[in-house]
């Protein structure tokens, strides 16, 4: 757990993935990228998905839904996923229950992200996993979502989000917003024109979480690298290039979506000036299945 302030943030790992590393690193080179993370050998590197819950202002919240327990064995075997529901698990050693739940952050749509947002009945039914929450997610995030295209079909899901739209229980942002004191979600584009990013602030302490603006810390490091996944990977260099000023003046804490790594910590700067990762010590706040 970290506190920022008055503000608690709690760190959960969905799931553990094994991932090809040209969907993470696109265009940089296995010599550069090899530095950071060790593939095996299958030529797959193990990273996470992080979700987060706030608490702040006396309101429960969750940062982001992962999977969750909505995949198959097959779909499971086939993402190369060997762990999962660890925020389901995380919240149950807290001791809080689904109910208690009072805002769900959907940062963007991507599958990987938002699966979660319902949960799986032993009878095959799909019901909202936080009952009693209101999810937010941008609106223009929501209209690509349902309009996909050829390049962005497969990594939105429309059962993931318009049953909740439709019952009402997703509203739609339109711009920057503050979510309650402390916690706002940002406009940050680049991985999808809609990606939103969260920054917490208390006690003149500072946090993000960036969410896929920077999946890995090293995305974070060097402007130019980047999934690829991102939909606008110019717009990504810029809006990360912003977001490096402000870690760096606030000495931010900052949590990376899929760094198994080095999950959090903050941007310094080198002794030729240039931007570099300092890791902090952290541990998962849910128990993880071997």
């Amino acid at each position: 757990m970290f506190r920022i302030g008055e503000i608690e943030i709690y760190l959960f790992n969905d799931a553990t993935t094994w991932v090809d590393p040209g969907g993470m690193f696109g265009l940089v080179p296995r010599v550069l990228w090899s530095r950071y993370h060790v593939a095996d050998a299958r030529n797959l590197i193990q990273t996470a998905n992080h979700n987060l819950l706030i608490r702040a202002a006396g309101r429960n919240i969750i940062v982001d839904t992962g999977y969750g327990n909505c995949l198959s064995e097959s779909q499971r075997r086939r993402g190369g996923i060997t762990d999962f529901d660890g925020t389901h698990r995380g919240l149950q050693s807290l001791g809080i229950a689904s109910a208690d739940i009072d805002i769900v952050i959907d940062t963007h749509l991507h599958d990987d992200h938002c699966t979660g947002n319902f949960r799986l009945s032993a009878d095959g039914s799909r019901a909202p996993a936080f009952p009693n929450a209101e999810y937010l997610a941008q609106r223009r995030e929501y209209e690509d979502a349902i309009h996909p295209n050829e390049r962005t079909r497969a990594t939105y899901l429309p059962d993931n989000y318009v049953p909740l739209y439709e019952s009402g229980q997703l509203r739609l942002l339109d711009g920057d917003c503050e979510v309650v004191s402390g916690v706002s979600v940002l406009k940050t584009p680049g991985h999808t024109p809609g990606h939103t990013s969260v920054r917490i602030e208390s006690g003149g302490q500072h946090a993000a979480f960036l969410c896929d603006l920077a999946s890995l810390a090293v995305h974070f490091e060097r402007l130019a690298w980047m999934t690829a996944y991102d939909v606008e990977p110019l717009v990504t260099l810029e809006t990360k290039r912003a977001w490096q000023g402000w870690a760096l003046e606030t000495n931010a804490l900052l949590i990376f979506p899929h760094d198994i790594v080095g999950p959090a910590g903050r941007l310094t700067l080198d002794s030729r000036d240039r931007p570099k990762f300092q890791p902090e010590d952290v541990a998962y706040d849910n128990p993880i299945d071997d």
